[in-house]
């Protein structure tokens, strides 16, 4: 059995109102309150290099990337009007991601509206904080990308700081908070401890002397057998009709991990094996916002039950009171927000890892396509609303629409599969070229080359859907009519080959069919075209929900094409249209050796 030293605490939450029977009592150790601002300054004063140095490089990485610092002004339906108190002495916001994953949309909402209130809406301050507290999970690898994440949306910290560089601190707060008799050491193993709280239950170490609880926090902090076995929880109120003010844990004992290989001594990815103890976010996050400065804590509706818990946190140990305002968390249909799944699955090789165009993460939805300026615009038009919502994909992807449409230029790709060769009569049998703009409606995209013959390629669907004497209509060329349909001789079904007759002086306008084609007389460009589907196949899981029984079989699509010859100057990240097929991300060039390029088609919110 697993001891609930080892554990991260689980908050029950039961939805009836906090009790007001409980009433915090006041740290009286002005002696350890001493020590552990003097230990503050001095933690704060060893980040300020670190703290430097990531700041220059989002300025650094946001500079590259051409994009602007602060965001824009929010659209109309969005109401930033949410009466923040006690403003005019300056606003401090904070976004503390947890260095144990990549940043998804959920936390782009979180750190663009905190970003917002902080340099917008108040000019005041943002701190980015990492939470890392839990070394079984975090990386450095984690922290990096978060870092550049956040500067390609153009996010911009004042400070930045890292929740293990307090850690003598928060232990110095353990402390106090044991001899004030705020706090006790737990031994219950994780299932006992879960059905005290469930059952509104008193544990047996509850009245356990200061002494013993001390001495049992000494075994923790070295990590021996014996302090393995034991966590240390806050004596809140075990009868609370809130579940996270059931006397939660505060500090665990962390010194091995398990997985598929065995058992591992845990390393913390920037203290090492120093620490054996690790605060928990609920008690590590609050004291951090007060002695760090933040006036507001802007965070998700989720934590609205332990707001108790942060509020008495704070008064216990006679700290400075910090204001909370929820705001919806950003929910989409079948997509999957939690790290745990989505870690599931890359482990699983379900994805190709944390950046799959399949994946809600800001590296996931910009491979897709999902261009910055975009991102930043359909945030900052949800607002802070408390109002949650399991949204449709629809409007985040037509807003990112609006922003590639007016600059995506237009090229043409024909689907490989039974590719029909025609003839064009009236055409001239040497290959013409002609500049033609790549975006009709905006000539700052710039020309290409359009190769006119009278030999071309057409699809094999659209070739499906004439009849002989027909008059369609060939795009950037003119009108002609399909004079000749000849059949495959072995399967009748599929268009062998056509023979056009030019009809130039033919309106454009009356003709019901507009086709891609390609002229043969070109190098033309291989390229591959890749579709997705959602992950999930219900709306939304219930916790209750094995995610294998909820995968879509088959999520990923892919077409071989030829394009025309311009697209051999396309780069990886460039967004194009092919026209009558869609948007697409390049998410590799054609190679070297001529191997195809790949482009991830981006929804644009239509129905398929």
């Amino acid at each position: 059995m697993q001891s609930a030293a080892m554990t991260n605490d689980t908050t029950i939450q039961d939805k009836g109102p906090a009790s007001d029977d409980a009433q915090p009592s006041q740290v009286q150790s002005k002696k350890g309150a001493k020590k552990a601002a003097k230990e503050a300054a001095k933690a704060e004063a060893k980040a300020k290099k670190k703290e430097d140095r990531a700041v220059s490089k989002l300025t650094q990485d946001a500079g590259n990337l051409q994009i602007e610092p602060t965001a824009p002004k929010p659209r109309q339906g969005a109401n930033y009007k949410i009466g923040l108190q006690n403003t005019d002495q300056g606003v401090v916001t904070r976004f503390p991601p947890e260095p144990s994953g990549y940043l998804h949309i959920g936390h782009a909402k979180a750190a663009l509206l905190n970003d917002y209130f902080a340099h917008e809406e108040y000019q005041g301050t943002l701190l980015l904080r990492f939470d890392d507290t839990n070394p079984r999970n975090e990386k450095e690898e984690f922290q990096d990308a978060i870092i550049e994440d956040l500067a390609l949306m153009g996010i911009r910290p004042d400070r930045v700081s890292y929740s293990s560089d307090y850690f003598e601190v928060l232990y110095q707060y353990c402390v106090d908070i044991i001899k004030s008799g705020n706090a006790y050491a737990e031994d219950a193993e994780k299932h006992e401890m879960d059905d005290l709280r469930k059952n509104r239950k008193k544990s047996a170490r509850r009245d356990e002397s200061t002494e013993s609880n001390l001495a049992r926090l000494e075994e923790m902090k070295n990590g021996t057998p014996e302090g393995q076995r034991w966590c240390i929880r806050a004596k809140i109120q075990y009868d609370s009709p809130n579940g996270a003010l059931r006397d939660p844990v505060i500090y665990r004992c962390i010194v091995t991990s398990q997985d598929d290989t065995g058992t591992h001594v845990v390393s913390h990815h920037r203290t090492g094996t120093k620490w054996k103890i690790y605060p928990t976010y609920d008690f590590c996050c609050p004291i951090l916002d007060s002695i760090e400065g933040v006036t507001h804590a802007l965070r998700t509706i989720e934590y609205r039950d332990r707001n108790p818990q942060y509020d008495w946190v704070l008064k216990t140990l006679n700290l400075r009171n910090v204001a909370i305002w929820d705001f919806a968390r950003m929910n989409f249909v079948r997509t999957l927000l939690s790290k745990r799944k989505l870690s599931q699955l890359v482990k699983s090789g379900a994805v190709y890892g944390w950046d799959d165009p399949r994946f809600p993460t800001i590296r996931g939805i910009r491979r897709r396509g999902m261009t910055v300026p975009a991102l930043r615009d359909f945030m900052l038009q949800q607002g802070p609303s408390r109002n949650v919502v399991n949204m449709d994909w629809t409007i985040f992807w037509a807003t990112n629409k609006k922003f590639i449409d007016p600059v995506a230029p237009r090229h043409t790709a024909i689907s490989l599969e039974n590719a029909v060769k025609c003839t064009v009569i009236g055409a001239s049998p040497e290959v013409t070229w002609v500049d033609k703009p790549k975006h009709g409606k905006n000539p700052d995209v710039g020309m290409k080359k359009v190769a006119y013959s009278n030999t071309i390629w057409v699809e094999q669907d659209d070739a499906l859907s004439f009849t002989e004497n027909e008059e369609v209509t060939l795009m950037n060329w003119g009108n002609a009519f399909v004079r000749k349909i000849t059949k495959d001789s072995s399967s009748p079904d599929i268009v062998a080959s056509i023979e056009f007759e030019l009809h130039l002086e033919g309106d454009v306008k009356k003709t019901d069919k507009k086709l891609t084609w390609l002229s043969d007389h070109q190098n033309r460009v291989p390229v591959e075209l890749v579709d997705f589907d959602f992950l999930i196949t219900k709306d939304k899981l219930e916790e209750e929900d094995k995610l294998e029984d909820f995968l879509t079989p088959k999520t990923e699509f892919r077409t071989e094409a030829f394009a025309d010859c311009n697209v051999a100057d396309v780069r990886a990240n460039d967004i194009i249209q092919f026209e009558r097929k869609g948007y697409y991300r390049c998410d590799s060039a054609v190679g070297a050796d001529g191997s195809p390029a790949t482009f991830f088609k981006i929804p644009t919110g239509k129905a398929k």
